[in-house]
């Protein structure tokens, strides 16, 4: 074989190394080696290779080749989650794992065409500087960011630990523009961001992602709402992509007896094959808990889920879940990228897989047909209860979506593809408000007034929609300019409580955990008649 061609075998031969991970969670192990192939099939592959490097009518790079080489390869396996990582989307999933990064430590969302802060982040050098929720970032570094991207300015806002980045920004309410300059350090995003007590002696966290700190995140609230009298507590799984499995782990964990089985992991090979299992006494044993999930929670969400049903320690309440029950290995490349392979089914302590089959690509929001669920194979919980495999983690208790009204479907079609005209008009009705002192208090209720300002502003961005459409969702703008106005003028935490109160899942929780004296007594609450 000639020197170019061995090297091109040499690098497809080293492509396949390094780390584990499995539902998101992440297990170092060693390199490993190559697979030998069929020789004729490999030297197919190598003509193949040169007559289209050499001959092709258009000339293409060795490196397109090789990168189309991988995607088609992967793109046969049909698997939805399998995939090439490029070095940026590696850094991406590295920090929503880790839940750390380097910056100023602020969430930005873009409007009217400008950065503009959404929060500054507890512990961060934007919100020790003075950095306020609804500043408009100006300038960076000197350069004008009008039009610039989220995307753009994140990478912008974010570098080595130590660095300085100035900004400029305008305020509302204040005239002269005001100059910052921070310093960059480690952010730490807290996976349970919310901790409250909602009455009744019931208590609600929230956990959005699993963490390198979420066991420890979670641990702390909620010893927190029991300092302060919580007698029975909602987690709220809902929407959260899952993470690192050794958190889904370890979350279970606070909940479970030493010994009971968590999750199960089966593969072909010897190291895909793994048990885990409690190990430390839970430390709130009679405390009742709701777990919320939806067809966003997914894979150590579904975990944490699966291993509570089973074991009758939560009442599940919500709707399906997404259905990923299946672990990824991460292969490290020489690229700096990584290859995300599946390599094996999870299943629940009472051997249910909740890999969802599609017939198709994977699709956000799918829920598990009827047909689907008369169908679906029967386990057993430790209490002898009937719960369903084959698609995901289905509740004890099913909340269905709100219906959506004929005259709010009318108002959709009419914004049509004008969305982001309304956000920007939402945002800056809030933020005039936020400028004159408007409303003074996070219950604030939504006025006439305000419906006719919002919809001024909607006009002058363009939204050509009539009055009469607008008028008659009066619930659905109360809702959503409500919610814009907390979040600007008094910051995400009143927004997020207002949203609870209209939430009909947590409502239903409420009811069911509400003098509930004991794990078991929430169950067979929920489960009565089943």
């Amino acid at each position: 074989m000639n020197p170019r061609l061995r090297s091109r075998a040499l690098f497809v031969a080293v492509v396949f190394s390094s780390a584990l991970i499995s539902g998101g969670w992440f297990v170092q192990r060693g390199l490993i080696g190559t697979a030998g192939g069929r020789t004729d099939n490999r030297r197919m592959y190598e003509e193949v290779f040169q007559h289209v490097a050499r001959d092709f009518v258009d000339t293409l790079p060795d490196s397109t080749l090789y990168q189309h080489t991988v995607d088609g390869l992967l793109g046969e396996l049909h698997d939805p989650h399998t995939a090439y990582l490029t070095p940026a989307r590696l850094a991406r999933l590295s920090e929503s794992t880790t839940g750390r990064y380097a910056g100023i430590g602020i969430s930005i969302d873009v409007r009217d065409g400008w950065i503009t802060v959404v929060a500054p982040l507890p512990g961060g050098p934007a919100l020790d500087v003075g950095i306020e929720t609804g500043d408009r970032i100006v300038e960076l570094d000197g350069k004008p960011t009008h039009d610039w991207t989220r995307e753009e300015a994140q990478k912008a806002l974010r570098g080595v630990p130590g660095s300085e980045v100035k900004l400029v920004v305008e305020r509302p309410g204040v005239q002269a523009r005001l100059p910052f300059t921070l310093r960059r350090r480690e952010i730490r995003v807290r996976s349970a961001p919310h901790a409250l007590l909602l009455g009744n002696g019931v208590g609600y966290v929230d956990l959005t992602v699993f963490s390198e700190q979420s066991a420890a995140d979670l641990r702390r609230s909620i010893d927190s709402l029991r300092g302060v009298g919580m007698r029975g507590l909602i987690l709220d799984l809902r929407a959260d992509p899952g993470g690192l499995l050794d958190q889904g782990v370890a979350v279970s964990d606070l909940f479970l007896n030493p010994g009971q089985r968590i999750v199960s992991m089966r593969g072909r090979t010897a190291d895909a094959n793994r048990d885990f299992a409690d190990r430390a006494p839970q430390p709130w044993p009679q405390l009742p808990v709701a777990v919320l999930i939806d067809s966003m929670s997914a894979s150590a969400s579904e975990i944490v889920a699966g291993a509570l049903q089973d074991h009758d320690r939560a009442l599940l309440v919500g709707a399906p879940t997404y259905g990923k029950g299946s672990a990824q290995s991460l292969f490290a490349m020489p690229t700096g990228g990584a290859l995300k392979l599946t390599t094996a089914l999870w299943y629940t302590p009472s051997g249910r897989s909740i890999n969802k089959r599609r017939d198709g690509p994977l699709e956000d929001g799918e829920r598990p047909t009827e047909n689907a669920v008369t169908k679906a194979p029967r386990f057993k919980t430790d209490g002898g209860r009937t719960v369903l495999g084959g698609g995901g983690i289905t509740p004890d208790v099913a909340v269905p979506a709100p219906a959506i009204s004929a005259q709010e479907r009318a108002f959709e079609q009419a914004l049509g593809g004008h969305i982001p005209q309304f956000r920007d008009a939402l945002t800056d009705y809030a933020l005039t408000l936020r400028g004159t002192r408007g409303v003074t208090s996070p219950s604030f209720v939504v006025t006439p007034e305000m419906h006719a300002a919002l919809f001024e502003r909607m006009q002058k961005r363009g939204i050509t929609m009539t009055r009469a459409t607008y008028d008659a969702v009066p619930g659905l703008v109360d809702r959503l300019l409500g919610l814009e106005v907390a979040r600007y003028v008094f910051g995400e935490s009143a927004q997020f409580e207002r949203r609870l109160r209209s939430d009909s899942t947590i409502a239903a929780a409420v009811r069911l955990v509400s003098g509930a004296s004991s794990p078991g007594d929430l169950v067979a609450r929920g489960t009565k008649g089943k």
